[in-house]
């Protein structure tokens, strides 16, 4: 009984260091964590490509005018995104001296890299705003010529399904909520679940079934050097982190 409980850990092991090999790094708003870098800046994004992150993932709002932007928070000094003009915004400083990016300011520097831009449109207040960004959004990537390089990501369910339909098949989209299970999600046509870690504590079968089901799997935002190493253990797909140069060194010790 022994010997078979060392066997069984032995080979736990193993799987774990083999899985690890394939679990890639995305840089959660850029690899910001570091100096003259700050969330959603175009220097976080070069930063990312500069350490061979897989992805930077970023966050984009829709103004009243219609312009899309590059920023996380709903509210940044005062101002709504939704109910500010281009050219307010267009005043708006980050922490580290950057102008706060336009969409089109950010693509063309994503140009230059190798990362996949993870782009995540923030949930808007209705269903129309959301399909116009949409519309927008893969207009201006097939405009830039980078249809090959993005991939959606959206807590909201009428954005990701119309991601889908908009954008060129076979371009990956994921759904973020985590209130659908794989099959759902399989269903709508999404690429995978990208879930926030405490879902897939709550239901880790859902990386097995996602597994099955020929789905990928991203975990969401993982810090400490525990979570990393459970979501290797359980060979999810990508990790997306604010501590980019951490989860590498975790993977290259495994």
């Amino acid at each position: 009984m022994r010997k078979s409980l060392i066997l069984l850990c032995a080979m736990i092991c193993a799987g774990a260091i083999n899985l690890s090999a394939q679990t890639k790094v995305i840089a959660h708003r850029g690899y910001w964590n570091t100096a003259g870098a700050a969330q959603n800046s175009i220097a976080s994004l070069l930063n990312a490509n500069t350490i061979n992150c897989y992805g930077s993932e970023f966050d984009v709002w829709m103004t009243a005018d219609g312009n899309l932007i590059v920023n996380h928070d709903d509210t940044y000094k005062g101002k709504k995104m939704e109910r500010a003009t281009a050219k307010q915004i267009s005043n708006f400083k980050l922490s580290n001296g950057e102008q706060m990016p336009t969409l089109q300011q950010y693509l063309e520097a994503g140009k230059s890299t190798n990362a996949k831009l993870i782009l995540e449109l923030k949930s808007l207040s209705t269903s129309v705003l959301e399909t116009e960004a949409v519309e927008k959004i893969i207009a201006m990537v097939s405009s830039l010529g980078l249809n090959d390089q993005m991939e959606y990501i959206s807590f909201s369910r009428h954005a990701v399904e119309e991601f889908i339909r908009l954008a060129p098949q076979g371009t990956p989209v994921y759904y973020l909520e985590g209130d659908l299970s794989p099959k759902e999600l399989k269903a709508m046509g999404c690429t995978g679940l990208d879930y926030h870690i405490d879902v897939f504590r709550r239901n880790p079968q859902w990386i097995g079934e996602a597994r099955r089901l020929g789905l990928k799997v991203n975990v969401w935002t993982v810090n400490s050097l525990k979570d990393m190493g459970w979501c290797i253990a359980y060979g999810v797909d990508f990790i997306t982190t604010d501590e980019p140069v951490m989860l590498q060194g975790l993977l290259e010790k495994n």
